[in-house]
């Protein structure tokens, strides 16, 4: 599940950031709107990120304070690099306690 859970983060952040840095200015400079397909795409993408957060902090025993870290995480531009970061940190020290369980 956290593997999911890290695509869907790396897909949000990038609605996130087709929002701001094309979607906007398109908007503002060019005139061509299409914000509100790319924000309802974003909008959508990030409650599920939102419940999914929740689902995998539960089942990786985070601290709230880890959970909450995801969430600002997921309203900041590049962010999810950061936790993306993190989750991949997680994974590897997973795979290493368990080689050395065997």
């Amino acid at each position: 599940m956290l593997n999911s859970f890290r695509l869907l983060s790396l897909i949000e952040g990038l609605s996130l950031i087709t929002l701001l840095f094309v979607a906007m200015p398109a908007r503002y400079q060019f005139g061509v709107d299409f914000v509100w397909p790319v924000g309802m795409a974003h909008g959508v993408l990030w409650l599920a990120f939102v419940i999914m957060s929740l689902l995998v902090s539960h089942l990786q025993r985070w601290s709230v304070g880890a959970w909450l870290l995801a969430l600002l995480c997921s309203v900041l531009p590049f962010g999810f690099l950061l936790l993306d970061a993190r989750i991949r940190r997680e994974q590897a020290g997973g795979a290493a306690q368990a080689v050395d369980a065997s």
